[in-house]
């Protein structure tokens, strides 16, 4: 069986944490970012979303995959896939299968925020791909980009949508981040959620098993274990809705009742009046036109554009180019 290398940049996980609660929940507007869902808890309870009915965009996903991964493999003939965010890695399998099948691959380098996870799916992977080095990266794709491995050419998979997490500047400076890590002629594979009817959005992200309730509130329980603070989960009720101006879900916690939390470990008190908002994701959606005109910003021509049969979700697969 292949050995699993994982490669764990040092983070001050706790310091981050700190100074993402410290500014979001001082701000007029409260906020908390996404990326604290995914302590080991979180992510399992995301899994459990990506099964349930209403939640469209992984199956539609995994449709596209499942048709397009032999075309990913003749068009660049990839010695490493690379898989941002990786979590179970489920649906990489299909790029896997046909990038073995094709010959070229050498690599797989799965980059995740949770080393649990992670170390997982490396090894489940490892296990069924006894001739592929796998070499896991425990860290941030915000941040660790410029230290991923593997031998060129490379495929970077960004599935799931999650690229619909970040504001429309953030999305601009992440892509030309994965640009600047990238040689001339390597790829990008990226998966968009598109616009739709607001009845299908809004279900996929407040299901009737209430999983998705739970995975948003479960943020408080991370600040709770890793800040000592004293958030009452109950006191917080899971709200989306679809804005339709800015193309984007959005998810919030609502204070049910008036509520002063302290978190001592941010050297902070926080009150909330009843009624009160904290915002905790964004998910963007998307259309082809806005899609190919932010990956040419950022130094990409797409070379593909893939939907699955109800034109739910695209997958583009975009080749980096001289700036």
């Amino acid at each position: 069986m292949t050995e699993v290398d994982l490669e764990s940049h040092r983070r001050d996980v706790a310091g981050e944490l700190r100074a993402d609660v410290r500014a979001g929940l001082t701000a007029e507007q409260k906020w908390l970012p996404p990326k604290w869902f995914y302590d080991a808890e979180g992510s399992e309870l995301f899994e459990k979303i990506t099964e349930l009915p209403e939640y469209y965009p992984t199956r539609s996903e995994r449709e596209v995959l499942a048709a397009r991964a032999g075309d990913v493999a003749r068009l660049t003939d990839a010695h490493t896939l690379v898989e941002l965010g990786s979590g179970s890695s489920e649906k990489t399998r299909l790029l896997l299968d046909a990038l073995t099948e094709h010959g070229t691959l050498e690599s797989f380098v799965p980059l995740d925020v949770s080393e649990s996870a992670l170390a997982e799916a490396a090894e489940a992977i490892a296990a069924d791909y006894p001739k592929l080095e796998v070499r896991g990266v425990v860290g941030d794709f915000t941040q660790h980009l410029n230290l991923l491995p593997g031998t060129s050419p490379r495929v970077v998979a960004f599935l799931g949508g999650t690229i619909g997490n970040f504001l429309p500047g953030e999305r601009a400076m992440f892509l030309h981040s994965v640009r600047e890590v990238l040689d001339e002629g390597e790829w990008l594979l990226l998966g968009t959620d598109l616009v739709k009817d607001r009845e299908t959005l809004e279900r996929a992200y407040d299901d009737a098993a209430g999983v998705t309730a739970a995975f948003n509130s479960n943020v408080l329980r991370v600040i709770n274990s890793q800040l000592g603070a004293n958030f009452d989960l109950d006191a917080f009720e899971h709200v989306s809705h679809w804005n339709a101006e800015d193309e984007w879900i959005e998810m919030w916690l609502r204070a049910r009742r008036e509520v002063t939390v302290d978190i001592p470990g941010a050297d902070l008190q926080v009150h909330f009046a009843a009624g009160e908002h904290i915002r905790t994701e964004i998910s963007a959606k998307f259309r082809r036109t806005g899609v190919e005109a932010e990956l040419a910003a950022a130094g990409f021509a797409v070379e593909r554009w893939w939907t699955d049969s109800k034109e739910r979700f695209g997958v583009s697969l975009a080749r980096s180019v001289r700036a």
